[in-house]
């Protein structure tokens, strides 16, 4: 009788306790549209999984800044890789100004602030936007930097991505600080189809991006930005603050991670995916071996 009762109580206390608790959930990476996104969300999934012993789900491909920053608001993404400039500029609809760790600083603060974000430390790299140009073109007129680039505009076709039209950091601010008329309104369309319309002559310059690997690869010429239209893009994780509650272990796998990929081995990642067509998944988990991240 008595080993029945202490069977029953302790049941219950296990009930109380334990039996209560929902197990952990899943963590879920989101990212853009793009190579170098997919890229760093796998390299991030692939962090939390070996430090977090967790399912991570990925959500990758969720258009543009827009809706990555909605979905992590929405609590449909718990972090996703993005750009202080981007944040800056995009989202907080603020003008670059100062150095890059002032701008960091910026963001972090105004995202805690404003959206209950954080922002983890930058990764290493500083993707910003590129002018390019077929390298024969550059050379052909001999410019190197974008405030020699006026007295030609009117016959060169401009191609950008989605967001660039709209962005505080996009086209009308670059235009107006160059003092530059293109031939035609600028061609729209999906990032990842920039230098194919370049190499084919739809247009004749890009608003690229200053870690894209294939820009060494097919000869391409990237324009000085010279009047420093373009705020510091630093790469940095934007995290849910519940996951990291919930996963103290990620706020580690964040701070291994800080300072570790450099622009040249983010250029080679990118390259690897598009010029030698090798898949993300393996080209992030070669990265983080060779590096002893995991």
């Amino acid at each position: 009788m008595l080993d029945r009762r202490a069977f029953l109580c302790g049941s219950m206390v296990l009930l109380a306790t334990g039996g209560c608790r929902s197990p952990k959930r899943e963590i879920v990476v989101g990212c853009k549209n793009f190579t170098e996104q997919v890229i760093l969300g796998e390299i991030f999934a692939r962090m939390l999984e070996h430090a977090c012993r967790v399912p991570v789900l990925r959500r990758f491909y969720l258009a543009g800044t827009y809706i990555c920053q909605q979905a992590i608001l929405a609590g449909r993404i718990d972090v996703y890789p993005e750009y202080t400039g981007t944040a800056l500029a995009a989202v907080l609809k603020k003008k670059g100004a100062g150095d890059a760790s002032r701008v960091y600083g910026d963001v972090k603060r105004e995202y805690w602030q404003k959206f209950d974000l954080a922002v983890m430390p930058p990764l290493g790299f500083n993707n910003s936007f590129a002018m390019v140009m077929r390298g024969e073109d550059a050379g052909r007129l001999r410019i190197t930097k974008l405030s020699q680039l006026a007295p030609y505009a009117p016959a060169i076709k401009l191609g950008v991505g989605y967001e660039f039209l709209e962005r505080a950091d996009g086209y009308h601010g670059l235009v107006h600080t160059y003092d530059l008329k293109f031939a035609g309104e600028p061609r729209v369309m999906d990032l990842g189809l920039l230098y194919r319309a370049l190499l084919n002559h739809t247009v004749d310059i890009v608003a690229g991006s200053n870690t894209d690997g294939l820009i060494a690869a097919l000869g391409l010429a990237v324009l000085e930005d010279d009047r420093h239209y373009f705020p510091p893009y630093d790469a940095v994780p934007i995290v849910r603050p519940p996951m990291l509650q919930e996963f103290p272990e990620a706020t580690a796998a964040f701070d291994r991670l800080a300072g570790r990929i450099s622009a040249e081995q983010m250029r080679q990642m990118n390259y690897a995916v598009d010029g030698e067509k090798r898949d993300e998944a393996v080209v992030a988990r070669a990265f983080l071996e060779q590096q002893k991240l995991i």
